[in-house]
């Protein structure tokens, strides 16, 4: 069995303006920066064999601070993590998005469907799975993903079968998620607040 925590990036400043960065690079501001501190603070103690991150800078750099509070090895970069793709949408303010598109993801032109999305990240953490059950097995393995609030919101559900998370509810930056993974599925631990 592997033990995956998923931390959602810290704070940028599109996060702060309400524009929809998807597969946009834009780094942490120094909100962000903090929050990848607190959510190392709160981590502490708890034991990481690997840390890895989707590609994107604000990722990255949340999972560099993390692994550095925490004297944990440079971050593996794993690209199925990276954000959903929002095509047309991405850069457009939340309510501009609201009212151009309306509730329906799947007609924007040039972005990724929730099922792909979902597709792409279980096969990542599919990946992380089997490469720890391979040098650790029979112990169980514990790792660090630094990811986005599209990513968990799409293994929330899937996991949960589409009772979580609850409608409307915002995935805080810097917020933690906890899996466990066996080969065979996935399901969720818990949720740590921010």
């Amino acid at each position: 069995m592997t033990l995956i925590t998923l931390i959602r990036h810290g704070q940028t400043d599109w996060n702060l303006e309400g524009r929809i960065q998807g597969s946009t690079d834009i780094p942490l501001n120094d909100t962000g920066r903090a929050q990848a501190r607190a959510a190392a603070a709160r981590l502490a103690g708890t034991r990481f064999d690997h840390v890895y991150t989707s590609p994107l800078m604000r990722a990255r750099e949340t999972a560099e601070i993390i692994a550095g509070e925490l004297g944990l090895p440079a971050p593996l970069i794993t690209v199925g993590m990276r954000e959903h793709e929002f095509g047309a949408a991405e850069g457009l303010l939340w309510d501009a998005y609201r009212e151009r598109f309306g509730a329906d993801r799947d007609a924007i032109p040039g972005a990724e469907t929730v099922p792909q999305l979902t597709e792409r990240a279980l096969s990542s953490l599919e990946r992380i799975d089997r490469a720890a059950r391979r040098r650790s097995a029979p112990r169980t393995e514990s790792v660090l993903v630094a990811t986005h609030g599209g990513v968990i919101r799409a293994l929330l559900e899937h996991a949960s079968g589409g009772t979580l998370p609850a409608p409307g509810e915002r995935l805080g930056n810097g917020s933690v998620h906890r899996f466990a993974m066996d080969g065979g599925g996935i399901r969720l631990l818990d949720a740590v607040a921010v």
